[in-house]
């Protein structure tokens, strides 16, 4: 990347074409974790990689190299956010496909709850944890985490599951 900053779909394209060198063995763990970097300087650049690397079929997240997990780390807030708001999207979306038997979409949202709870296990344990107790609190109604949940209009049953999937998170 350049030293200007990447938009959403210049992130997007750039996650994709390093997870896809990466995954064929034409990029090493090192140089991988670097240009993730760039991108984890910004939320629309760690947003982009994220919905490459979580949703996508890139085994990344579910073999993370070790380079690639400290600079994840070293991004602090910025990737936890992300982390654990796309841990309750997708726990709240298995709910959602599982009610309209979409099969295939259910089994992609658990399998993005999954990476995230991996993720989240591997980052700094107290910024997690502030920001799944933000989540917890929301549920209840109270706190600065009520206009996310707010803003997906979330029933019942998808904050018990997003409930349950944060509870999984410290478990190992």
């Amino acid at each position: 990347m350049s030293n200007k900053k990447p938009d959403f779909e210049q992130a997007m394209n750039a996650a994709m074409l390093w997870c896809n060198s990466w995954e064929e063995g034409n990029m090493s763990d090192e140089v991988l974790a670097d240009r993730v970097a760039e991108l984890l300087q910004t939320k629309i650049g760690a947003r982009g990689f994220f919905v490459i690397s979580l949703s996508g079929n890139c085994p990344l997240m579910d073999r993370l190299p070790e380079p690639l997990v400290f600079q994840l780390r070293e991004a602090g807030e910025i990737v936890v956010d992300l982390t654990v708001k796309n841990l309750a999207m997708s726990a709240a979306m298995a709910i959602t496909h599982k009610s309209n038997q979409e099969k295939d979409l259910q089994e992609n949202s658990e399998r993005i709850t999954s990476r995230c709870i991996d993720l989240l296990r591997l980052l700094d344990p107290h910024k997690v944890k502030k920001h799944l107790e933000i989540l917890l609190d929301a549920i209840k109604g109270v706190g600065e985490g009520v206009k996310f949940l707010e803003r997906w209009n979330y029933n019942h049953e998808q904050k018990i599951a997003i409930a349950e999937s944060i509870n999984t998170v410290p478990e190992k």
